[in-house]
């Protein structure tokens, strides 16, 4: 092959008149129609200067033709760079300046805000909407509909992925052919996907789940995506009885769950529900098996390494664990000190070896080298444990431990147990400082609704349960945790809200 990921996911299709995406309107794409338009996406993006290993950055809407533009960069060797719709012009000028992208594709809502930005730091800027309007499609309906494919090895960059950027500046985390191939047909056998399945698809696409997970594997095994802009209720239940699959975040679950048309029948034709992305509570596992009889299954992966466990399709799905390591990937928990593997049912950092793992982060050496080991394993910057069946537990991310008169305090411990209490939708425990301790606990705890907490009669029930130093010395209630748009909870802006919370 001159492109392996080009020619497994998309080249192979050219000329097939087999349908690939269906549209909330009841529009079809076919696979030929999909790759003509990437070819002339690829053409375009040539005549504008960008060849192999140059970078676009892209901030547009979810559509076929925001699909197109992913697989006309494979096709012409471009390193795709896709930016969360959400990010602030000051946000995206990080990432055109740091990656240096050569041309700039956004909303035409957002040229005005962006365009001082292109210009800053020379690139190009063009536009394409949700209805595939913009200069970028209509300059590329004057290219033709082949394009020579550039040849390009599995080594080669496909990707730049940013994280979140937390705990200081983003990084770009750059994915090759192979680590995102190679996780496609890991996660294609591993989920039984085929050419009969039909994938229910309301995630965002400048993510690792929307764009690398379910469009790489049905593209792979060949089926379809009912393609949806966004998440929606009423779409997510007009579409699921003509489906056979879906991929979400902990959100989706708990929203289907809130509605009475969400029912047992409506799922009858579905095989499979995937959750990732952020934890599922144990009580939505519950509460999903009994309305429909479907177990979900729950994974984990990260922008770095996309996915790198998941709980098995055949076999027990275990509420609270993300499983066991995918083929072909090593995990294991070491001591964040000594970087020693520890035994079983000890906590430690994750870290993760495999043909899956990115080749480091953009423009930081100090920063790849601090958590690419020089034996191939990512410091995933992860707390977790094994079980005694060989499951994976994530406990929670290592900048979230809190140090509390010297002693370790894991959060998830904690919030095991608030999630539990009656009335308590869900938790999150975070450390603040104190005078003398370093830190201590606080927990913000979102009621049912209608419920009304009583905090002392919760500070009770779960006393028993945790030694003295664990305890909580305050409890708090929101209306809801504050989420990215991949649902997970940010517990940096909780420790920034709450920080003086405790007096010393």
């Amino acid at each position: 092959m001159t492109n392996p990921l080009y020619d497994t996911l998309f080249g192979r299709y050219a000329g097939q008149d087999s349908v690939f995406l269906h549209l909330p309107d009841g529009r079809t794409w076919t696979h030929a129609a999909f790759v003509n338009l990437a070819a002339q996406y690829a053409g375009l993006l040539n005549a504008f200067g960008l060849t192999a290993g140059d970078r676009l950055a892209v901030q547009i809407p979810k559509s076929p033709e925001a699909l197109a533009v992913y697989a006309a960069c494979v096709q012409a060797g471009i390193v795709f760079l896709p930016l969360n719709t959400a990010y602030t012009p000051d946000e995206v000028s990080y990432f055109v300046e740091n990656s240096g992208a050569g041309v700039v594709l956004c909303d035409p809502a957002r040229e005005g805000a962006l365009r001082p930005i292109a210009d800053q730091f020379g690139a190009q800027l063009e536009t394409l909407g949700d209805e595939g309007n913009g200069t970028f499609a209509d300059k590329a309906t004057r290219m033709p509909a082949v394009h020579p494919t550039v040849e390009r090895t599995s080594d080669d960059l496909a990707a730049f992925l940013y994280t979140s950027g937390t705990t200081g500046r983003s990084k770009g985390a750059m994915l090759t052919q192979e680590n995102l191939l190679s996780n496609a047909r890991t996660l294609t056998a591993a989920w039984h996907f085929t050419a009969d399945d039909v994938l229910l698809h309301a995630l965002p696409i400048f993510h690792t789940h929307g764009l690398f997970v379910g469009t790489n594997i049905t593209l792979l095994a060949g089926g379809q995506m009912v393609f949806l802009p966004k998440f929606d209720i009423d779409a997510l239940l007009t579409h699921m009885p003509k489906s056979t699959t879906m991929m979400g975040v902990p959100t989706f679950y708990t929203r289907l769950l809130s509605d009475p048309r969400f029912t047992k029948e409506l799922t009858a034709h579905m095989r499979l529900f995937i959750s990732g992305s952020a934890p599922l509570l144990a009580e939505t596992h519950v509460q999903f098996e009994k309305r429909t009889g479907h177990r979900i299954l729950e994974r984990y992966g990260m922008t770095e390494t996309n996915m790198n466990t998941s709980n098995p399709y055949d076999g027990e799905r275990r509420a609270g664990t993300v499983g066991f390591p995918l083929s072909g990937t090593e995990v294991k928990i070491t001591d964040s000190k000594s970087g020693t593997t520890l035994p079983d049912g000890e906590i430690g950092q994750i870290e993760v070896r495999g043909p899956n793992v990115f080749k480091g982060y953009w423009q930081m050496p100090e920063k790849t080298a601090e958590e690419l080991r020089d034996d191939g394993f990512f410091i995933t910057g992860d707390l977790g444990r094994f079980d005694e069946d060989g499951y994976l537990h994530i406990v929670g991310r290592n900048k979230d431990l809190i140090i509390s008169g010297g002693y370790n305090i894991y959060p998830k411990e904690i919030e095991l147990l608030l999630d539990e209490v009656d009335g308590v939708m869900e938790s999150a425990v975070i450390g603040v400082p104190h005078a003398d301790f370093g830190e201590t606990v606080v927990a913000i705890l979102v009621p049912e609704n209608g419920a009304q907490l009583d905090l002392d009669a919760v500070a009770s029930e779960i006393k028993p349960s945790l030694a003295r130093f664990k305890q909580p010395q305050k409890l708090v209630t929101l209306s809801e945790l504050p989420r990215n748009t991949m649902g997970k909870v940010q517990k940096n802006a909780l420790r920034a809200q709450f920080a003086d919370s405790v007096p010393a």
